[in-house]
């Protein structure tokens, strides 16, 4: 008596180690949507502080607000793209792992060249109270 034999629930012939890669199309777009949403917030961020020394009013002196918070956000922006990286290089997205690493790598350089020319500006504003820029 032949009896059929049931294929195989799942296939798992690379081990517990294998895993397979994410789509390509849908890593592209994943990628590129989060570099989207990064770039707005960014615009957002910068175009806020921008906003801080902007006044219609020509008879008032208006001081533009200080870098420090806005690069606290801009960091908070940096940590979610390398957290994002982390979560797609274990899903094997490598586009959006690449985006994400390029990202964080800009906004890297963004805090920290930020933070040099807020730290001269308070250092100039210190040591020099009546330098233009600085508050009365």
């Amino acid at each position: 008596m032949n009896l059929p034999v049931a294929p195989p629930a799942f296939e798992d012939a690379g081990g517990p180690g294998k895993r397979g890669r994410a789509d390509r199309g849908a890593d592209v777009g994943a990628g590129c949507g989060l570099v989207l949403l990064e770039l707005i917030a960014l615009v957002v961020i910068f175009g806020l502080w921008l906003l801080s020394g902007f006044d219609l009013d020509p008879g008032t002196a208006v001081e533009i607000d200080s870098l420090w918070g806005y690069l606290a956000a801009t960091g908070g922006i940096g940590a979610l793209a390398v957290v994002a990286a982390a979560i797609a290089a274990r899903a094997g997205a490598v586009v959006t792992v690449v985006s994400q690493g390029v990202m964080a790598a800009l906004i890297c350089l963004l805090v920290f060249g930020g933070a040099m020319v807020q730290s001269h500006e308070d250092a100039v504003c210190r040591d020099t109270p009546a330098a233009s820029g600085c508050a009365d």
